[in-house]
């Protein structure tokens, strides 16, 4: 597979702190991304280029659309579920053992269950988790000893999961049992090399190659997670690349999002529109986002 190389041009200059979790609602054409220390959710309208922005008391890691037309978000305590506009009403909280440990990376497969991931605040390092909750109120861990949970995406053609444990370097493949919603059989797919910063957010494509956002090293990679060999990247004009996802008509489009935390003056001066909401078109289309399964 030949290896390709494009710039992402900015689309929305947020200057988030810490912009992430973008996630594609095909059937109103907006893009759900959060800033997760500035406690804001994101809305980006491809149709008009306009966004709406709402602010929360807690800090939230992800939102994604529900079944029933609400909304399901990975907050710093747990999960909780709200309408397009009302408050967030906690669902169920997760780690209360661990009052300095937050929700990060959180997605529904396509079965409709939330995977979501913790990570500390302190930076104390394997006391995060993954986590599922099912459509019926049901939560249960799948993993422990997690550093910083990040990246998800599944490979149903293949079964298979995809996950990342940022301070691992590794994306990791697991053995996926869809109707079970359990994994198995945890295998290195790839690893990041030290120079080009550290594995965060991931997406899939349509071909079953993986895109990693890469914090510190200012790009997005592309990756055959079966030879374990990059094919492609997208520069990105902002040293910390948090996550992507596919959108737009044909989901040719990969929206990526950035962090503006921990850069010094000079940084900022040399990267103005660090926190921002980024797009590339690298000539793949990918899958369509899933909601959660809400109860009827």
């Amino acid at each position: 597979m030949e290896y390709t190389e494009i710039q992402a041009e900015l689309i929305i200059d947020a200057q988030a702190e810490l912009g992430e979790g973008p996630h594609w609602d095909a059937e109103f054409n907006q893009l759900y991304w959060v800033d997760i220390t500035g406690k804001k959710l994101r809305i980006y309208d491809r149709v008009t280029g306009s966004e709406t922005v709402r602010s929360f008391d807690l800090m939230v890691s992800a939102v994604i659309p529900t079944t029933a037309g609400g909304l399901v978000l990975a907050m710093e305590d747990g999960v909780y579920l709200s309408s397009l506009e009302g408050s967030p009403v906690q669902m169920i909280s997760i780690e209360p053992e661990f009052p300095r440990n937050r929700s990060n990376d959180a997605k529904c497969d396509r079965q409709g269950r939330l995977w979501v991931g913790t990570m500390s605040m302190d930076n104390e390092p394997k006391v995060g988790g993954l986590y599922v909750l099912e459509p019926d109120g049901f939560c249960r861990q799948v993993l422990s000893g997690i550093g910083i949970s990040n990246g998800l995406a599944w490979d149903y053609a293949r079964s298979r999961m995809y996950y990342i444990d940022t301070p691992t370097r590794h994306v990791d493949v697991f053995d996926y049992d869809e109707v079970a919603g359990k994994i198995c059989n945890r295998r290195v797919a790839f690893q990041i090399p030290d120079a080009t910063g550290l594995p965060d957010g991931m997406t899939i494509d349509s071909e079953g190659m993986l895109w990693v956002a890469h914090w510190g090293g200012g790009c997005v990679s592309r990756w055959d997670p079966n030879t374990g060999e990059q094919i492609g990247l997208v520069r990105v004009p902002a040293p910390f690349v948090t996550s992507c996802t596919f959108g737009g008509s044909d989901l040719t489009e990969l929206y990526i999002t950035t962090a503006r935390t921990g850069l010094n003056e000079d940084e900022i001066c040399q990267y103005p529109h660090a926190g921002g909401l980024f797009m590339a078109k690298p000539g793949v289309s990918g899958l369509l986002s899933a909601s959660f399964q809400a109860k009827e």
